[in-house]
C-alpha cells in the first residue's frame, strides 16, 4: 500500500517538474503537459485517501484509479515507441535519445506505472485467496458479505459502474466460486417489477377509457420517459457510427499526403502527431458508439422487460375474470408465451421508425461529400430500389408467420388436452393414434415454417447483397460523369455502403415487426375487451338481512348476445326468495341444467334478458369437476386463510379427512401434484378436499354442485350429516344432487327440467302432488333400479369381492409407485459447460450434418470474393491510369457478382438445414414423451412440456441455427481481416496476439455465469405458465371465494423471479460487449498508430509487391 502510494507521489512530482522545466525553456506551457500533471495530482490524491480506506477495510483500490494506471501505461509505452522508430532502431544513440525531455520522462515513468499495476494484480489475487479461504473455513460469515456485497446492485450503482456494468462483478465472483441459484440473483430495479409495471400500464388505460382504450398508447404511455432516454443513446449510436467513415476520407488522404512528402524533419514530425490525432479521435468516436450501442441495447432490454411484467399481470388479471364461454386455455397460454414476447421483442426495434430515415439521410451527406451529386443521388435511388424489392418479401414473412401461428395454436391445443388426459390415453393404449395426430400438426405447421425460412433467405440475401449492389450502380455513374475516383473516397464510399446495409434490410424487417406486433396487440386488446363485456358484477348489499339470494324471472347463455335469437340456457319465470340458513337442493336428471342454474347464481354465465340474480354476502364454491391447485392438502383447505387449529380439525372430520391423512407420510403437508394426479383417492379425495376447503372458508352461502356423486354411499351419508347438517347447519346452502336420499331435509327443492325451474316448494309438498315432475322423476328412477336389482344380485356374489380387491390393489400399488417419486419434483438445470455432443446431434440432426462443410465453404468464398472486390476498386482507383476504366468496373461487378452467388448458396442450404433439424429434434421429443411412463407424467407439471413444445421448440425452428452459423460466420470474417492487416502491417499480429488471450479470458470468466443464468431463465418461465394453467380452470372458484389479490400477488411474484433473470441476462451480455469492444477498439487504435508513424516504409513495400 505504502509503496503504491510512493510510486503515485513520484510520477506526479515528475509530471509537475517537466511541465515547470517546459514552460522556463519554452515560455509556453502544453494544454496535454498541464492537464497530465493535474490528473496526477487528482490520483495521487485519491491513492492517499483509498490507502486509508483500503488498510482499514481490506479492500482494493478503486476501479478508476486502477484504470488510470493502465490508461496512463499506455500512454507512455506508446510514446517510447515513437521515440524509438523516430530514432530509427539501427543506428540508435541511448543517451541522445534520454536528451529529450519528453522520452527520458516517459522512460523513468513507464517502469513504475507496470510496477503499480503489478502490485494491484497480486494485491487482487491475494484477496481472492484470502476469500476462498475464509469461504472455506467460514461459510456462513462469507455468505453474509456476498449479501451485503451483493447490495451495490443496479440501483445502487454510479454513472461510471452503470455505463461499464461493473455493478455485476459481485455475481460474476459468484458464479465462479459456486453454482449460480435464484437466491444469488439480486431482485430486479423496482421500475421493472411487475407490480410497478402494471399499475402504470393500468393507469394509462384508465386514463383512456373515456375515449376508447388503445393498448399500444397505454403501453407507450407508460414507458415514455424510458423510450425517450433510449432514443437519446440510439441517436448517439448513430451519430457515432458514421464519423469513421467520414473520417476515412480524411486518414487516408493524410497517410497519401505524408507518403508524398516523407522528410524526417519538423513538417514530418507535426505530420505524424496529425496523424495521431485523427486516431485518437476514431478511438474516441468507436468508444463512444461502442458504448452507447450498449446502453441503447440494455435500455431497450429493461423497457421490453417492463411490458413483458405489465402484459402478463394484465392478461391475468383478465383471465380470472373471463367466464367459460371466454378464450380457450391454449389461446391465453399463446397469448403469454408468443403474444407478450413479440411485444417485449418490439422495444428493441422502435427506434428504427426514426433512426431509419437519419441513417439513410448521413450515408447520403457522406456520399455527396466524397462522390458529388449524382452518384449520391443513384446510391439514394439504388436503397430505394432495394427497399421496395424488399417489403414485398416482409408482407409475405407476415403472412406466413401468421400461419405458422395459427398452426402453432392448433398443435399446442391439441398437446394441452393430451397432456391433461395422458393416463385414459396409455390406460387404452391411444398414444400411436393420437401421436400420429400431433405429427400430422406439425407437418401443418412445417409445410408454412418452410415456406417462412425461404422468404426469410431471400431477405438475407438481399441484405447482404445490398451494398454490392449499391457500390456497383455508384462507381459505375461516377465512371460515366467522370467523377475522379481515389482510394480516399472508395475506402469512405465502401464503409458508407456497409452501414446503408442496415437501414435497407432493417426496412422490412421493421415492417414486419409492426405487423406483427399489431396483431399480438390487437389479440391481447381483444381480451381485455371481452373480460370488459363479460365482468364478474354479482356482488351486492341486501336491504333485507334475511334474505341471501333473490332470483326473478331472466334467460341466461352461454354466448353473449350478439343480436341473434339463441336458445337461453337457462330459463326462470318466477321470483324465488331464498332466506338465511335454508338449506336448497335443486334436483333434476342429468342434462336438466342443474350445474347450470348454480353457475347463474354465481353470475358465471352472461344475462340475456330479464334482472339478474341477486346474491348478498360472502360466498363458498364447490365445482363438480375437482379443482385442486399445486400445493400442500394443508393450503388447499386454508385457501389463504391463517389457521384455526380446533375449526380445522372440526372441517376435517366433518369431510372424512382424517384416514386419508393418517395414510400420508407427511400427514396434511403432502404435496399435490397438478391437478391432483397423485391422489390415491382420485375423485373422492379430490372432491372432499374442495369441499374442506368451502367449509374453511366460513362464508354465508354455499353452492355445492353434486358433492355426493364422486363419493361412495357411505361417505356421502357421513358428508351430508356431518358436513351440511352440523357445520353448515347455520349457513345457507345451495346443493344440486340427483340422489333421493338428500332431498328429504331440504327446505326448498327446485325441480329442474331442460334448463327450467318447473316446481319449487318442500319434500312434502311434492310428494303429496302425484302429476307433478318431482314424483314422476322418481317414479322413472325406482324403475331403473328395480331393472338393475335383479341382474345385480344374482351377480353380487361374483362381483363385488373381485371388484373390490382390484380397486384396493390398484390404489395400494398407485400410492407405492407415487411414495418413490419426489413429490412436486422441480425442473432441474444442467451445470457447467455446454457438452460438445450437444452441439455434434445439432449438426448432425439434418443429412448427417453433410450440408455443414458446404455452408462454410460458400461463406468462405463470399468473404473472399467481397474483400477481393473491395481492394480490387481501392488499388484500382489508387493511382490515375492504373488499369482502364471497362477493366476495373468488369472485374469488380465479376467478384461481387459471384460473392452474391455464394451468399445466395449459403442461405438457401442454412434454411433447408434449420427446417430439417428442427422436425427431427421435435419428433424426437415428443415421441420420447408419448413413450414416457405414467408416473413421468405424475411429476411433471404439464406447462413444463408445454414449454418444450411451444417457446423452446420455435427458438429451435427459427433462432438457434442462424444463431449458431453466426458465430461461425463472424469468426471467418475475423480470421479473414486478421490476414489482409497482416499483409499490409505485420505488426497487427503482435498487438492481436496480446488482444486474444484476453479476450478470451474474459469470455471464459463470462461464461460459467452467462451459461447457469441462462438456464435459470429458461426454467423460470415454466412456473408462470403453469400458474396461468392452473388459475384459469379454478377461475370460478377463485372468484367465489374472493382470492383473486392472493394470486396476483403469486403471479406478480412468479413474474419477477423470471424478470430479474432476464434482467441481469441480458445485463451480463453487455457486460462483456463492452469490454471485448474496447478491446477491439485498441487494437483498432493501435493499427492506427502503426499506420500513422510506420506507413512510408509500408507503402514502399506495397509499391514494391505492385510492381
Amino acid at each position: 500500500m505504502h509503496v503504491t502510494l510512493l510510486f503515485n507521489f513520484i510520477l506526479t512530482f515528475l509530471t509537475i517538474a517537466f511541465a515547470v522545466h517546459e514552460y522556463r525553456t519554452n515560455k509556453i506551457a502544453r494544454y496535454s503537459s498541464v492537464t497530465f500533471a493535474l490528473t496526477w495530482v487528482m490520483a495521487s490524491l485519491v491513492s492517499f485517501y483509498s490507502t486509508k480506506k483500503t488498510t482499514r477495510d481490506n479492500k482494493r483500490f478503486p476501479f478508476v484509479l486502477v484504470l488510470w494506471w493502465v490508461w496512463a501505461s499506455i500512454i507512455e509505452a506508446i510514446s517510447v515507441s515513437i521515440g524509438l522508430m523516430k530514432n530509427n532502431f539501427e543506428y540508435l544513440d541511448f543517451w541522445n535519445f534520454l536528451s529529450e525531455d519528453d522520452n527520458i520522462v516517459s522512460v523513468v515513468s513507464l517502469p513504475m506505472l507496470l510496477l503499480l499495476l503489478c502490485l494491484n494484480l497480486c494485491a487482487r489475487e491475494k484477496q481472492h485467496n484470502t476469500d476462498m479461504e475464509q469461504l472455506l473455513v467460514h461459510p456462513g460469515e462469507e455468505e453474509d458479505d456476498d449479501d451485503d456485497e451483493d447490495g451495490e446492485n443496479f440501483t445502487t450503482a454510479g454513472i461510471w459502474s452503470q455505463l461499464t456494468f461493473r455493478w455485476l462483478n459481485p455475481i460474476f465472483r459468484k458464479g465462479r466460486v459456486q453454482k449460480l441459484e435464484l437466491a444469488h440473483i439480486p431482485d430486479v430495479p423496482h421500475s421493472e417489477t411487475a407490480e410497478n409495471a402494471s399499475s402504470l400500464l393500468e393507469e394509462s388505460l384508465g386514463k383512456q377509457k373515456l375515449e376508447g382504450a388503445s393498448l399500444a398508447k397505454a403501453i407507450t404511455s407508460s414507458v415514455w420517459k424510458s423510450l425517450a432516454l433510449n432514443a437519446v443513446f440510439a441517436g448517439v449510436n448513430t451519430i457515432a457510427s458514421y464519423m469513421g467513415p467520414l473520417l476515412i476520407t480524411y486518414f487516408v488522404n493524410f497517410l497519401v499526403d505524408d507518403n508524398s512528402n516523407s522528410s524526417m524533419d519538423d513538417n514530418s514530425n507535426s505530420s505524424i502527431q496529425c496523424g495521431l490525432i485523427l486516431a485518437f479521435i476514431f478511438f474516441l468516436s468507436k468508444t463512444l458508439e461502442s458504448l452507447s450501442q450498449r446502453q441503447w441495447y440494455f435500455g431497450a432490454q429493461r423497457i421490453g422487460i417492463r411490458v413483458r411484467a405489465a402484459l402478463m399481470t394484465l392478461i391475468y388479471s383478465k383471465s380470472l375474470m373471463i367466464k367459460c364461454a371466454g378464450p380457450t386455455h391454449g389461446k391465453i397460454i399463446n397469448l403469454v408465451n408468443v403474444d407478450v414476447e413479440r411485444i417485449g421483442d418490439f422495444c428493441w426495434y422502435i427506434h428504427g421508425v426514426w433512426l431509419l430515415p437519419v441513417q439513410v439521410i448521413l450515408g447520403l451527406v457522406i456520399l455527396y461529400i466524397n462522390l458529388g451529386f449524382l452518384p449520391s443521388i443513384s446510391a439514394l435511388a439504388v436503397t430505394i430500389l432495394v427497399m421496395v424489392c424488399n417489403t414485398p418479401l416482409a408482407n409475405m414473412q407476415e403472412k406466413l408467420h401468421s400461419k405458422i401461428m395459427e398452426a402453432k395454436d392448433t398443435r399446442i391445443k391439441m398437446t394441452s388436452e393430451i397432456m391433461k388426459n395422458i393416463r385414459i390415453l396409455k390406460l387404452h393404449s391411444w398414444e400411436s393414434t393420437f401421436l400420429q395426430k400431433l405429427l400430422q400438426l406439425r407437418d401443418t405447421q412445417k409445410s408454412w415454417l418452410q415456406k417462412y425460412l425461404y422468404t426469410r433467405s431471400a431477405v438475407a440475401t438481399l441484405f447482404w447483397t445490398s451494398p454490392t449492389l449499391v457500390s456497383v450502380v455508384t462507381f459505375g455513374i461516377c465512371i460515366l460523369v467522370n467523377t475522379e475516383l481515389t482510394a480516399a473516397t472508395v475506402l469512405s464510399a465502401l464503409a458508407t455502403f456497409r452501414i446503408l446495409q442496415e437501414p435497407i434490410y432493417n426496412l422490412p424487417e421493421l415492417i414486419s415487426m409492426i405487423a406483427q406486433t399489431k396483431v399480438s396487440l390487437d389479440r391481447i386488446q381483444e381480451l381485455i375487451n371481452e373480460e370488459d363485456q363479460n365482468q364478474f358484477v354479482n356482488k351486492h348489499t341486501s336491504k333485507d338481512s334475511s334474505i341471501v339470494i333473490e332470483i326473478k324471472p331472466s334467460e341466461y347463455a352461454w354466448e353473449t348476445s350478439d343480436g341473434t335469437n339463441k336458445k337461453p340456457t337457462i330459463q326462470i319465470t318466477e321470483n324465488l326468495k331464498i332466506k338465511k340458513g335454508q338449506k336448497v337442493a335443486v334436483y333434476g336428471s342429468v342434462g336438466s341444467g342443474k350445474s347450470s342454474l348454480l353457475c347463474c347464481m354465481l353470475g358465471e354465465i352472461p344475462l340475456v334478458s330479464g334482472t339478474l340474480i341477486k346474491v348478498y354476502g360472502t360466498r363458498s364454491y364447490v365445482p363438480q369437476s375437482p379443482w385442486i391447485q399445486s400445493g400442500t392438502i394443508r393450503e388447499n383447505i386454508l385457501f389463504g386463510k391463517e389457521m384455526n387449529k380446533d375449526f380445522y380439525e372440526n372441517v376435517l372430520d366433518g369431510c372424512a379427512l382424517h384416514h386419508d391423512i393418517n395414510m400420508w407420510s407427511d400427514g396434511d403437508l403432502n404435496l399435490v401434484e397438478e391437478r391432483g394426479i397423485n391422489l390415491s383417492g382420485g375423485q373422492k379425495q379430490k372432491q372432499r378436499i374442495q369441499l374442506a376447503r368451502a367449509v374453511y372458508n366460513d362464508s354465508g352461502i354455499y353452492f355445492l354442485d353434486d358433492p355426493f356423486s364422486a363419493v361412495d354411499a357411505h361417505t356421502g351419508t357421513h358428508l351430508f350429516k356431518k358436513c351440511l347438517m352440523q357445520l353448515l347447519f347455520e349457513k345457507t346452502v345451495v346443493y344440486a344432487t340427483h340422489q333421493l336420499e338428500f332431498l328429504e331435509a331440504a327446505d326448498l327443492i327446485l325441480v329442474m327440467k331442460d334448463g327450467k325451474i318447473v316446481e319449487s316448494g318442500r319434500y312434502k309438498e311434492h310428494i303429496a302432488c302425484p302429476n307433478c315432475e318431482f314424483v314422476r322423476q322418481m317414479a322413472a328412477h325406482e324403475e331403473t333400479i328395480n331393472q338393475i336389482n335383479p341382474w345385480h344380485e344374482e351377480n353380487s356374489i361374483s362381483c363385488r369381492p373381485l371388484q373390490k380387491n382390484q380397486i384396493e390393489v390398484a390404489e395400494e400399488n398407485l400410492q407405492e409407485s407415487i411414495s418413490n417419486w419426489k413429490r412436486n419434483k422441480e425442473e432441474e438445470a444442467e451445470t457447467g459447460r455446454v457438452k460438445w455432443s450437444v452441439y455434434s446431434t445439432f449438426l448432425t440432426s439434418a443429412y448427417r450434418g453433410s450440408l455443414v462443410p458446404v455452408i462454410l465453404l460458400c461463406q468462405i468464398l463470399f468473404q473472399v470474393m467481397r474483400m477481393g472486390s473491395n481492394y480490387w476498386i481501392s488499388w484500382a482507383a489508387e493511382q490515375t491510369g492504373r488499369v482502364t476504366k471497362g477493366m476495373l468496373m468488369g472485374t469488380f461487378v465479376l467478384l461481387s457478382g459471384g460473392s452474391s452467388i455464394f451468399i445466395l448458396g449459403r442461405t438457401v442450404l442454412m434454411a433447408v438445414v434449420a427446417i430439417e433439424t428442427a422436425q427431427r429434434l421435435f419428433h424426437g421429443m415428443i415421441t420420447s414423451v408419448f413413450r414416457a411412463p405414467v408416473s413421468f407424467f405424475d411429476t411433471t407439471p404439464s406447462s413444463r412440456i408445454l414449454s418444450r413444445s411451444s417457446t423452446d421448440q420455435s427458438t429451435i425452428d427459427t433462432n438457434i441455427p442462424y444463431r449458431l452459423a453466426g458465430l461461425v460466420f463472424a469468426l471467418i470474417q475475423l480470421l479473414s481481416m486478421i490476414m489482409l492487416m497482416s499483409q499490409v502491417a505485420w505488426q497487427v499480429i503482435l498487438v492481436f496476439l496480446v488482444v486474444f488471450p484476453i479476450s478470451i479470458w474474459y469470455q471464459a470468466y463470462y461464461i460459467t455465469t452467462a451459461r447457469e443464468l441462462a438456464r435459470i431463465v429458461g426454467i423460470r418461465k415454466a412456473p408462470i405458465l403453469h400458474h396461468f394453467s392452473e388459475s384459469i380452470a379454478g377461475a370460478a372458484t377463485i372468484r367465489c371465494f374472493n382470492q383473486e389479490q392472493i394470486f396476483m400477488t403469486k403471479i406478480k411474484d412468479l413474474v419477477d423471479e423470471y424478470s430479474r433473470v432476464a434482467f441481469h441476462n441480458y445485463a451480463i451480455m453487455e457486460w462483456l460487449s463492452v469490454r471485448i469492444n474496447f478491446l477491439f477498439n485498441l487494437v483498432f487504435y493501435f493499427v492506427l498508430i502503426i499506420l500513422v508513424t510506420c506507413f512510408p516504409c509500408i507503402f514502399t513495400w506495397l509499391d514494391f509487391n505492385n510492381n
